[in-house]
């Protein structure tokens, strides 16, 4: 059984930084997601297997993919938070040679980011 848990969401104000956390172990593409109330969840940042990595426009320059293996974990480092990266954020796990997906893969139960004006 797949299990990842999210840790390290928050309540910062705008240009705080928070770095967010999942125990997940395994050379697997992986990513974190976000959906804030009433809209559609989203990629955020993906790390592939072979550590090349991809962001959403809206966080690049600002948001950092990493995986530690040896910790079996997987980061999410935030800068320059803006209120409307307030969302509740996921950490998931793509199946064997794919990449997570809204609907497809294995997820956390999420982390809540709060960024206030």
């Amino acid at each position: 059984q797949v299990q990842l848990r999210e840790s390290g969401g928050g309540s910062v104000q705008s240009g705080g930084s928070l770095r967010l956390s999942c125990a997940a172990s395994g050379n697997y593409c992986m990513g974190w997601f976000r959906q804030a109330p009433g809209k559609e969840r989203e990629g955020v940042a993906t790390i592939y297997s072979d550590g090349s990595t991809s962001y959403a426009d809206s966080v690049k320059g600002r948001f950092t993919i990493s995986q530690d293996n040896a910790k079996n974990t997987l980061y999410l480092q935030m800068n320059s938070l803006r209120p409307e990266d307030t969302a509740m954020y996921y950490c998931a796990r793509g199946l064997v040679g794919r990449c997570p997906r809204p609907g497809s893969g294995y997820w956390g139960q999420g982390t809540q980011v709060t960024v206030s004006s």
